[in-house]
């Protein structure tokens, strides 16, 4: 008997759809791009395709393939009987004999020379490169957008001074804009590996069972130029400007861990990054965009929790653990393939790019809603300057004519006693209201104002950011120049 509340969800279809898991990937965080990328119907479409692309090649070097049997193909390519497919592949145990045989039922009269030659890898493994590609394509224009989208604050920014960290204790000051150039610079890394990335990728081509084209060297009798001329043939109409010379049943999985481990790379980047974001949130520095009717806790009515941040920062963990899968399996490929790289691929390929997606998408939507508070930044600036002036202050004095070491030991028994205060009482920093009273340092109280000035502790950060934006930023993001308009919306 079945439980009441699956008996209710069993009488109501509005449910139907929440009744099994789906990847939150897909259901809550990646573009309906990406996820088609990597769908059902992207991928059989391509195996279609590409069993097109190879009679085309082998009917234009000779073989009997016939215009009508090409155009029946064609014309099919979309004509997907999923039901029957899933029938075939549970008879059989083989997914792509499964397609075959579906392919075939659609196309009675090219049926004969479907796959003709073929083996698995050569849709499965070539698909997996077609798709690797596109998702690259879509990655490229969105890591373009963030970069665009930074490298606008930081030009906004580039003059406005705050405190640096190292150890995240207060150190010397930088700016607003300048910092926002250290992430940029990140991204610029990864815009250019990712760029590698892609223009690394090589088709697998037209190899056979083992790599050694012998299927192919059979059908043309022999002939060694018509099989490289159909490798080139093939390689061309999928789009690729090479094949591998050499590989075995498949194409060498190095391919899969270079390529994830570039998107686990952008991952680290985006994970700083956000990192950042949230410690500067808790500074009250800096937040990200915060809506309207945003509830940052459920008991805590106050809370404004940088959640699209700590989102960044949850995704890029997964992204980062997920290089060592195509790291295991290249390293577990037992001599020209074995088959325990296929169901570890099918999910760690997919969900790095998926991952990604969320992840660039996410960002961008931070970055064109950045919120910078200046009060709160000068006055935590206040807080330590004081401090940070002391050298400044002595070397006023010493041109004033008094004796450096006399001087440092005024001002350290001052700076003692405003710690203290801020310490032990919880007082503001009131060391320069200390020099100010002191008579010893009179020569230079006219200068206080001038020697405290944020804006001369930033050294040369305004100018570094022009240089960085005019010499590195915009010159990597002409390629992308038409790509750059649209505001990220996240739904949740």
């Amino acid at each position: 008997m079945a439980a009441p509340v699956e008996s209710m969800l069993e009488a109501s279809q509005e449910y139907s759809e929440h009744l099994n898991y789906r990847t939150p990937l897909v259901a809550r965080y990646a573009s309906p791009a990406m996820t088609h990328n990597f769908g059902d119907v992207k991928k059989f479409t391509t195996w279609r395709k590409l069993w097109i692309w190879l009679a085309t090649a082998q009917k234009k070097l000779g073989l009997q393939i016939t215009d009508a049997q090409l155009k029946e193909m064609q014309d099919n390519v979309a004509n997907i009987d999923f039901t029957l497919a899933e029938q075939e592949e549970k008879r059989v145990r083989h997914d792509v004999m499964a397609h075959v045989h579906t392919f075939a039922r659609a196309c009675p009269l090219a049926a004969p020379i479907i796959h003709l030659g073929a083996t698995s890898c050569y849709v499965g493994d070539n698909t997996d490169l077609i798709v690797m590609r596109d998702g690259l394509d879509i990655l490229l224009p969105k890591l373009a957008r963030c970069i665009h989208r930074l490298s606008n604050f930081a030009q906004l920014h580039k003059s406005l001074p705050c405190l640096s960290y190292t150890h995240l204790q207060p150190a010397q000051l930088t700016t607003v804009g300048k910092r926002a150039c250290i992430w940029t610079q990140d991204l610029l890394m990864d815009l250019r590996a990712v760029e590698r990335a892609k223009e690394d990728l090589r088709f697998r081509g037209v190899k056979g069972t083992t790599g050694t084209q012998a299927s192919f060297l059979a059908l043309f009798d022999g002939n060694d130029t018509k099989v490289e001329e159909l490798d080139q043939l093939v390689t061309e109409m999928a789009g690729f400007q090479s094949h591998f010379v050499i590989c075995g049943q498949t194409y060498s999985r190095k391919v899969d861990v270079e390529c994830v481990n570039t998107l686990a790379s952008l991952a680290a980047t985006v994970h700083k990054i956000c990192t950042d974001i949230r410690l500067l949130a808790n500074f009250k520095e800096l937040e990200e965009p915060f809506e309207k009717d945003q509830i940052g806790s459920s008991a805590m009515p106050y809370k404004r929790n940088p959640m699209r941040s700590e989102r960044c920062c949850s995704l890029a963990r997964h992204l980062m653990a997920l290089v060592q899968d195509p790291l295991a399996t290249a390293a577990n490929q037992w001599m020209e393939r074995t088959l325990d790289d296929s169901a570890n691929r099918r999910i760690a390929i997919a969900e790095a790019f998926l991952t990604a997606d969320a992840l660039l998408g996410t960002m961008q939507n931070v970055f064109e809603g950045l919120v910078v508070y200046p009060r709160v930044i000068e006055r935590r600036i206040q807080q330590e300057l004081p401090f940070m002036a002391t050298e400044n202050v002595i070397m006023a004095m010493v041109k004033s004519g008094g004796d450096r070491q006399e001087c440092h030991e005024q001002i350290r028994v001052l700076s003692q006693q405003a710690g203290n205060r801020v310490k032990q009482e919880g007082g503001d920093n009131d060391l320069v209201e200390r020099i100010r009273k002191c008579g010893y340092f009179a020569p230079v109280h006219s200068q206080l104002d001038a020697l405290l000035d944020p804006a001369t502790f930033v050294g040369r950060a305004p100018a570094q950011v022009e240089k960085f934006l005019q010499t590195e930023v915009e010159p990597a993001l002409q390629p992308y120049s038409q790509h750059l308009e649209g505001h990220s919306v996240l739904t949740i």
